[in-house]
């Protein structure tokens, strides 16, 4: 465990949530895509912690491309981080898809290309928004708030931002 601490620069309990955190969500879309395929449940095990293994092979390898790039004080918040895109992305489309309905567009009242065009500007909408709303309660709102402006100037809208 102390080899593991010292990998990942924990220097407090509380900061092995995040890794934990981590493995369980590899563990739970691994068993989701497993699903997809399989109905024994021993095939679904296997072919889970086969996808689990991948991904956290994956996972590893993307880590030691950001830490770099991306400029964190340490190993743990590259996992806060990740976790912070996966809960966002997702978020976004369960806020996205209810709005939309209220709305009134319905793939069958409009245009399927119409359609799908609104439905991922609002997705991209909250997701700016979720992204810095989850950043800050994960503690890590400098970054994510960096990381948003960048965006923005990428979209075209830094003129917007008040630096």
């Amino acid at each position: 465990m102390k080899a593991f601490k010292q990998r990942w620069q924990i220097q407090q309990n509380w900061q092995l949530l995040f890794p934990i955190l981590g493995v369980l969500g590899l563990l739970y879309s691994s068993y989701k895509l497993a699903n997809l395929f399989f109905d024994n449940i021993y095939l679904k095990i296997g072919l889970t912690l086969v996808i689990t293994f991948v991904l956290l092979k994956f996972t590893l390898f993307l880590f030691s491309k950001l830490e770099n790039k991306w400029k964190v004080t340490y190993r743990w918040e590259l996992i806060t981080i990740f976790i912070v895109f996966a809960i966002t992305g997702s978020s976004s489309v369960f806020v996205g898809r209810p709005l939309i309905k209220f709305i009134g567009i319905t793939k069958e009242n409009l245009n399927p290309i119409v359609y799908w065009f609104l439905y991922i500007i609002i997705g991209l909408i909250f997701y700016q928004i979720l992204l810095v709303c989850f950043g800050w309660l994960f503690g890590q709102f400098k970054f994510f708030w960096n990381f948003e402006k960048k965006m923005l100037r990428r979209f075209g809208l830094g003129r917007f931002l008040n630096e």
